[in-house]
């Protein structure tokens, strides 16, 4: 299975409304629930209006598109990184999966990954 790099910094955050995201960005992702609104962006898209912040996030997706009868394909990524104490935070789009981990830990999660067979480019 192929890692595809996501080349810039990401940020994870809460936002009051949309209004002030770009929404004609290159790259980001809206979750909103009952409870939450919810953006990931490229760090320097992050809008103002922001609630809650982390910065500091680096990606890499999954290449392909992922056929929804695979199963555990999302489970056995996460626990490599788990086994190595690298957290992780999950985007899904209908295509494939988005693979975050903090900005320290990125080189060592895509090393890690290589090693159990992932192919990183």
């Amino acid at each position: 299975m192929e890692l595809k790099r996501i080349d810039h910094k990401l940020t994870v955050c809460k936002v009051t409304e949309l209004s002030t995201v770009n929404m004609d960005a290159d790259f980001y992702f809206i979750g909103k629930t009952d409870e939450e609104l919810s953006l990931v962006c490229k760090t320097e898209d992050t809008p103002q209006n922001t609630i809650e912040r982390e910065d500091g996030w680096r990606g890499f997706r999954i290449q392909g598109i992922l056929d929804f009868s695979l199963i555990g394909i999302l489970s056995k990524l996460s626990g490599i990184l788990a086994e190595h104490r690298i957290g992780v935070f999950v985007v899904s789009t209908y295509n494939t999966d988005y693979i975050l981990v903090k900005e320290e830990n990125y080189e060592r999660a895509l090393s890690v990954l290589a090693a159990e067979g992932y192919a990183v480019v």
